[in-house]
């Protein structure tokens, strides 16, 4: 078999099982249970939910920050986390490669995400932000 008809022969393949799976609702990938918002804002509520569809994508899923296209630092055991100022500023007007988030979250999102982040990975902070804070911050 020619090398351009094995190819052919592939993509009908992947074609025909793509229609099985959509056809009886089976899902092609898993999506490690991130969920889509609407419009221009994030949906979830939780410090927890926010993290993990919004923050996990650059910071890891344990808080250990990545290098590869851009730097994203660590949260696990930072200590810029200690005021929660910090943490709400970056967030709602971004810094280096990250963007002002923040503008697509409510003031209670946004103190919520930063609690999470505060009292997890290592973090044990623990004067809480409010969403009064982030009001005036913004």
């Amino acid at each position: 078999m020619s090398k351009d008809r094995k190819y052919a022969w592939g993509l009908a393949t992947l074609f025909s099982v793509s229609l099985v799976a959509l056809s009886t609702g089976t899902a092609l990938a898993d999506s490690a249970g991130a969920t889509l918002s609407q419009g221009d804002t994030f949906s979830e509520k939780t410090g927890e939910a926010i993290y993990s569809n919004v923050c996990q994508a650059c910071h890891m899923p344990e808080g250990a920050g990545a290098v590869g296209a851009g730097k994203y630092p660590p949260l696990a055991k930072n200590e810029n986390l200690e005021s929660a100022g910090y943490p709400i500023y970056v967030i709602l007007h971004g810094q280096k490669g990250m963007p002002p988030v923040g503008q697509m979250m409510t003031d209670e999102q946004v103190a919520a995400v930063v609690n999470y982040v505060r009292t997890h990975f290592g973090n044990d902070y623990k004067d809480a932000a409010t969403a009064e804070d982030v009001k005036d911050a913004r």
